[in-house]
């Protein structure tokens, strides 16, 4: 799956090849256990028998059964691997994401039984380790936003207090992390700034106050004058800039306005992972489609979530 997919091969219509390739991107050294983490190759035996379901293995060791989805975002799934991995290429070829919507027409399923695939995928797609950011002699670029309370909904209502707030960091040519958060404070930037960015880093952001303080906790803090009524500058006098964070957020809302339509709040930090996770894994760094869909299927193991969970609070 490293190579650029195709949605003729073989893996996202026969269900043995599908298994096969989930198998060799989960386990590139043989089989093992997903109860006891046993992987010695001669206490694991593959059933084979007419009565067993395709796929399953004992654990000698712990005397368990196991599939490659066991232990991960897809356990316990009725959907066949063939529609998930369709799922997973069709969300990872574009920048833009695809609509439950998309996903319940192209591959014969309920929209209930596409959007609660949509969130398993964004699940896997959320970086549960992330190493600091930036570094000596690099910058990193901060910025907020403000997203939802769309003026056509019935309890619209005026002013930033009432969107959600979305703080962003981007390296000009690297990764971007993204924090949906109740509300932007000088407090709240800071506790995501120093936790996410190295100190030895340049900071750059607009004017705002939320970074006046905890700038000076790292190496500089260097800021653009946008000004009111475009009459402020794009790019500062010593070359700081705000640009790629900002492209950041003018891609995820276009493609929440065109491709979604609609999140709730609930669900809001799911879609940014996505979104975080295609720009860390784009094109400009080397990644094609098949790879960044392979990067997104490792990200399963070890996470789990249920439909009770997911649907906690309606989303449309």
């Amino acid at each position: 799956m490293t190579k650029a997919a195709k949605f003729q091969d073989p893996m996202f219509h026969n269900e043995d090849k599908a298994r096969e390739a989930l198998e060799a991107e989960l386990w590139p050294d043989g089989p093992y256990c997903r109860h006891c983490g046993n992987s010695d190759p001669d206490k694991i035996a593959k059933m084979q028998g007419k009565s067993h379901r395709p796929g399953l293995y004992y654990c000698n060791e712990c005397k368990g059964q196991f599939t490659v989805t066991v232990g991960t975002v897809l356990e316990r799934s009725k959907v066949p691997l063939t529609k998930w991995l369709m799922a997973a290429h069709m969300v990872n070829s574009g920048k833009n994401g695809v609509s439950a919507h998309e996903i319940h027409r192209n591959l014969g399923v309920t929209y209930k039984t596409a959007w609660f695939m949509m969130h398993r995928l964004r699940e896997a797609m959320n970086e549960l380790n992330p190493t600091p950011m930036g570094g000596e002699g690099q910058a990193v670029q901060a910025d907020e936003t403000y997203y939802g309370n769309s003026k056509r909904a019935k309890s619209y209502r005026k002013g930033h207090s009432h969107k959600s707030a979305v703080i962003a960091l981007v390296e000009p040519k690297g990764r971007a992390r993204v924090f949906q958060v109740k509300k932007a404070t000088a407090a709240t930037v800071r506790e995501i700034l120093v936790t996410n960015v190295h100190r030895q880093s340049e900071l750059h952001t607009d004017e705002s106050r939320l970074y006046l303080v905890v700038g000076k906790e790292f190496a500089e803090h260097k800021t653009v004058e946008h000004g009111t009524a475009g009459g402020g500058y794009y790019v500062g006098k010593e070359g700081q800039t705000t640009n790629h964070v900002e492209n950041f957020f003018g891609n995820f809302k276009r493609s929440m306005k065109g491709t979604y339509r609609f999140c709730s709040e609930q669900h809001l930090q799911r879609y940014l992972n996505e979104f975080q996770f295609r720009h860390n894994n784009r094109a400009g760094l080397g990644v094609n489609d098949g790879e960044r869909t392979a990067k997104a299927l490792k990200g399963i193991e070890g996470k789990r979530l249920t439909y009770r969970i997911a649907n906690a609070a309606k989303e449309h």
